[in-house]
C-alpha cells in the first residue's frame, strides 16, 4: 500500500495508475475505521481496478467544533485496517496541506441542503462538497463510494457532480449494520457500554414503523416514530422526517412510483446518530 501525505505525492502515484490504463475507485472516509467502511472497500475493490481510500477528518464540515474535537481519530489503527482491506493508495494529509489557503468554495444546493442536516447544521454540506470536490479532481477517479446511512450526503455529492460535471460515477452502497442492528459510525465508539445496548433502539423503531407502512397513513407513520422516541427519555430525538428519495422534501401522501425515506437523527449518551428507512 502507498501512503501519501501531500497531494503532489497522491497526483504522482494517481498518474502512474492512469498511465497503465487502470480505474480507480474512491472511498473517502474520516477514519475511525469499522467494517461500514470495510463493505465500501471490499465494493469499489471487486469494481475497480485500483482501491483509493482518505483518511481525514474536515474541520470545515463541522458547525459544532466541540464535536470536532471530540471525533475519534487513530491514524496509526486506520492506516493498518486500511492496509489489511487491500487498499492500494491511501491518501492520508494535513488541514494545512489540504487547506493551503482558506476555502473560498460556495456551492448551491438549493432545497436538498435546507431540511434535515443541512438545516441543522449550518455551513454542513458546504464543507463536505468542498473536500469531495478536491479529492474528486485530485484522484481523478472512475467511481466514488458512499454509504447510505449519510442519504443526504450522497444526494448533495450526486447534484455537485452534476453542478461540476465531473466524470464520475457515485455509487451508493447499503448500511452496514452490526448484528444487533445498529448502523455501523465511527461516533459510536463514543458510546458507553450501557448507551450501546440500547442504541440498536433506533434500527429496531424504524423497522417497526416499515412493518405498519401498510395500515398508516405518512403523518402516522412520523407521528409513531417521534412518540416512540420521545417516550424513551435516554434519546433526544432531533428530528424524523419522512421525505422523496429525490428532492429529499417532506410529503405527507405517497403519489405512484415516488421513493420514499425516513431519515432520523437522535442524540444519545451525548454522541449524534443518525439512521435511515426506505419505506417505498
Amino acid at each position: 500500500m502507498k501512503i501519501c501525505r501531500t497531494v503532489q505525492e497522491l497526483t504522482d502515484s494517481i498518474n502512474t495508475v492512469k498511465e497503465n490504463k487502470q480505474s480507480i475507485g474512491l472511498v473517502p472516509t474520516m477514519g475511525a475505521l469499522h467494517n461500514g467502511h470495510k463493505s465500501l472497500f471490499d465494493r469499489a475493490r471487486k469494481e475497480n481496478d485500483v482501491l483509493v481510500c482518505s483518511v481525514f477528518v474536515n474541520p470545515i464540515q463541522f458547525n459544532n467544533q466541540d464535536d470536532f474535537k471530540k471525533y475519534p481519530r487513530d491514524e496509526k489503527k486506520d492506516i493498518a485496517f486500511l492496509e489489511a482491506s487491500g487498499c492500494d493508495i491511501a491518501f492520508v494529509p494535513d488541514a494545512k496541506e489540504v487547506y493551503k489557503e482558506e476555502p473560498t468554495e460556495h456551492y448551491d444546493f438549493g432545497q436538498l441542503e435546507q431540511v434535515m442536516e443541512g438545516k441543522q447544521r449550518p455551513g454542513h454540506f458546504n464543507g463536505v462538497a468542498t473536500i469531495v470536490n478536491r479529492l474528486f479532481m485530485w484522484t481523478k477517479a472512475d467511481r466514488g463510494y458512499f454509504g447510505e446511512k449519510d442519504f443526504q450526503q450522497i444526494a448533495i455529492i450526486k447534484d455537485l457532480v452534476r453542478q461540476k460535471n465531473i466524470p464520475i460515477k457515485i455509487v451508493a452502497c447499503p448500511i452496514f449494520r452490526d448484528e444487533d442492528g445498529l448502523a455501523t459510525s465511527s461516533r459510536n465508539q463514543r458510546l458507553s457500554a450501557k448507551a450501546r445496548e440500547i442504541a440498536p433502539k433506533i434500527h429496531q423503531i424504524l423497522t417497526k414503523s416499515f412493518q405498519m407502512k401498510d395500515d398508516l397513513s405518512i403523518s402516522q407513520i412520523k407521528s409513531f416514530v417521534e412518540s416512540e422516541f420521545k417516550r424513551r427519555k435516554e434519546f433526544e430525538l432531533e428530528y424524523f422526517m419522512i421525505v422523496d428519495d429525490t428532492t429529499l422534501q417532506p410529503i405527507l401522501m405517497k403519489k405512484e412510483g415516488q421513493g420514499v425515506v425516513g431519515c432520523v437523527a437522535v442524540w444519545l449518551d451525548g454522541v449524534r446518530l443518525i439512521d435511515i428507512q426506505r419505506y417505498y
